[in-house]
């Protein structure tokens, strides 16, 4: 019997947790990139238009703000709705289930608006002790 691999029933117990681990990272991928919590949360003040997004939003191109609503369309968390006016209106709105992310992370928002600035006086002292260690000779071999 081979000790590296798990007897009996062990293995479908791990692979239910791989399968729970690859499940939770497709979502946090989903959540976690650079754009869409900005969104969820624009999209939490109630429905909005396109370009009233991208001024809410500075530094995001209009490609990757369209890329990211239909990510989040696709997901289940925005729609979109086409309005025939002359000129075409098209709103964005969180459904439920996008309504259920933006409670959850509004807490996270919340503390990174509240220590972003710890934050950034950490990284500058990490930079001002790292800064030198170019200079010293590696010690490695």
């Amino acid at each position: 019997m081979n000790a590296d691999r798990p007897a009996g029933g062990a293995s479908s117990v791990l692979k239910a947790r791989d399968e729970m681990t690859c499940q939770v990272r497709d979502v946090l991928n989903r959540v976690g990139d650079k754009w869409t919590l900005g969104v969820v949360n624009e999209l939490g003040a109630g429905p909005r238009r396109f370009n009233e997004l991208r001024r809410a939003m500075p530094g995001i191109s209009q490609r990757m703000l369209t890329s990211t609503l239909r990510g989040l369309e696709r997901d289940g968390l925005v729609t979109r709705s086409v309005y025939a006016e002359v000129p075409p209106r098209v709103d964005y709105e969180l459904t439920a289930l996008g309504r259920t992310l933006l409670e959850r992370v509004w807490p996270l928002i919340d503390w990174a608006v509240e220590h972003h600035d710890d934050l950034e006086d950490a990284r500058g002292r990490y930079d001002a002790r790292h800064s030198s260690d170019n200079s010293r000779p590696n010690l490695r071999k």
